[in-house]
């Protein structure tokens, strides 16, 4: 997944490290986003014929590969950055900021096996934020259920101008907050040092651990967990909550 690869792409530098030419097959949507990444000496987008290699490990069996436990998670620090010129053009697009800026993706890929565990509505969602904050969609595709309640929400949306993750990379570097659920741009605000509330569903992804509000993979993310399955309500007060005090 997306997600998963804006994750595990930072053990790239680990194998450079061991002597090894680096070369990373990705998404086409993450080509440009991963331009410059440390360790890699050439990206390939997955489909595209591959160059001759004397052995491949997938990405998500790095950390095995690495022995990673707790107390050695490579690279807290951000490790992809927005592009400045796509900052500034979408800075000039949102123009001057009255209130804190916060992005929000409240669903993902309907391809993804436990959608209907993590995702919501908008209609859940709209509730539970408070007028202090300026609110943006950072959503690429916006489900049918959602259109209508999006555009008499007052959320700003550009799901049609989100060419590639590079576009949405800079919406995120120009927000104070992002707030999602679990889903690529999650992983994209976090890698980039954003500061990032998680909505978790009761049962979460393993990366996401158990009984914790922070992550050991992301500095900047704070996790919000149902406390029981599909309460997203009690999620959802916790974060209109904290937005309060916000600044």
């Amino acid at each position: 997944g997306l997600g998963d690869t804006i994750q595990f792409c930072r053990y790239a530098k680990l194998v450079k490290a061991l002597g090894a030419r680096v070369m990373l097959e990705v998404p086409k949507a993450l080509l440009s986003l991963f331009s410059g990444l440390e360790g890699v000496d050439e990206l390939i987008e997955k489909g595209k014929a591959l160059p001759a290699f004397d052995c491949h490990c997938p990405l998500l069996s790095l950390p095995l590969a690495f022995k990673t436990d707790l107390t050695n998670i490579p690279s807290p620090r951000p490790y992809l950055a927005a592009s400045s010129q796509k900052t500034a053009e979408w800075a000039q697009r949102l123009g001057v900021k009255g209130k804190p800026r916060v992005g929000l993706v409240w669903s993902g890929s309907t391809d993804h096996k436990n959608d209907h565990n993590r995702s919501l509505t908008l209609q859940q969602l709209l509730p539970h934020l408070p007028d202090c904050c300026e609110y943006v969609s950072l959503q690429k595709e916006v489900r049918e259920v959602d259109l209508q309640v999006l555009e008499g929400s007052g959320i700003r949306h550009y799901e049609q101008e989100l060419k590639d993750f590079t576009d949405t990379a800079a919406l995120c570097e120009l927000m104070d907050l992002v707030i999602s659920v679990d889903t690529s741009v999650a992983h994209l605000s976090a890698t980039l040092g954003k500061s990032t509330w998680m909505m978790l569903p009761f049962a979460p992804d393993w990366r996401w651990l158990l009984d914790i509000n922070d992550s050991p993979w992301y500095s900047s993310v704070k996790l919000y967990r149902q406390e029981k399955t599909n309460d997203w309500h009690g999620v959802l007060e916790k974060i209109k909550s904290d937005l309060k005090s916000f600044r």
